[in-house]
């Protein structure tokens, strides 16, 4: 397999997402693949076993996608290894009307993860600055005050909700959350096919909505304000990576070793040590189970 630096797809500087690619090509098969996923992801579950023992640290993986990108299936297989109390997985739909009493980064607030846990954002407070720009009717809902129709909106909006985003991350980021965002980058061209794979195949009929093809009719939108999205949000703690889609396999792999990557970078990560007294008797503490009858 080709040797992989995954800061690679970390954005560090304004990038177009039309000169990134969406399918790169690891020099491995498919097998090999799924055999460094499974290698990676239970290096990832030893870490995270860690981590709640260390009880210092909170993990927030952002996964953000075109429809059909893959992040339901990218989550099972990626953390299928963890722990079930280790990671808590959010999938965030249209806001309901109790979260729609409250700011749109309210509900986003309530789902961090505890220290020593991972939360997986599937979809997450970006949508804020993406399926509201794209359709800006959704803005209406929120009963923003001095906003009553769409022309209301200020024509700096979305670059303070932006700031605001930032300044969000930047908060629970000193409180000791790790935050990795990840842009699942699909191809048009990939997704008509995934598309067309839900309606030829029977038993994936479920997963097709007609809503999917009236997104799709935005797509150039969508790209144009997931750019702009990443290019200004991207920070040093709260970064950015643009991993290629086209191939789930690879996806997966990639994205796991990014969070691999970053999570060994924490070397005060380690199994808390035993009190010097306990320390001293072990033996005796073994002694004592291994005569009770």
């Amino acid at each position: 397999m080709k040797t992989i630096n995954t800061d690679d797809f970390k954005i560090t500087s304004p990038k177009k997402l039309s000169d990134l690619p969406t399918l790169v090509d690891l020099k491995a098969t498919k097998q090999e693949l799924k055999e460094a996923l499974n290698e990676t992801r239970e290096a990832l579950s030893d870490l995270q076993d860690k981590m709640y023992a260390h009880n210092r640290y909170g993990v927030l993986i952002c996964l953000q996608g075109m429809d059909t990108s893959g992040k339901d299936s990218l989550i099972r297989e990626v953390f299928k290894e963890f722990n079930a109390r280790g990671v808590v997985v959010h999938s965030f739909k249209t806001p309901n009307s109790t979260e729609l009493e409250h700011d749109y980064l309210w509900r986003h607030y309530l789902a961090l993860p505890e220290k020593g846990k991972f939360s997986v954002f599937n979809r997450t407070h970006y949508e804020n600055v993406l399926v509201t720009r794209v359709h800006p009717e959704y803005i209406l809902n929120e009963s923003l005050p001095g906003i009553e129709e769409v022309k209301d909106i200020p024509k700096d909006f979305w670059k303070k909700r932006m700031e605001q985003i930032v300044n969000f991350e930047k908060h629970i980021v000193e409180n000791g959350v790790i935050v990795l965002k990840f842009f699942l980058h699909l191809s048009k061209e990939e997704q008509r096919q995934r598309l067309l794979r839900r309606l030829e195949k029977e038993k994936h009929n479920w997963k097709f909505s007609p809503g999917d093809l009236k997104e799709r009719s935005f797509w150039k939108e969508y790209q144009h304000h997931y750019e702009e999205a990443i290019n200004t949000t991207s920070k040093e703690k709260a970064p950015w990576y643009v991993i290629p889609a086209d191939d789930k396999n690879a996806c997966r792999f990639l994205l796991a070793k990014a969070i691999l990557d970053v999570l060994s970078q924490y070397k005060d990560i380690k199994f808390p040590e035993l009190e010097e007294k306990v320390q001293e008797n072990i033996s005796f503490y073994k002694k004592e189970l291994s005569n009770e009858k």
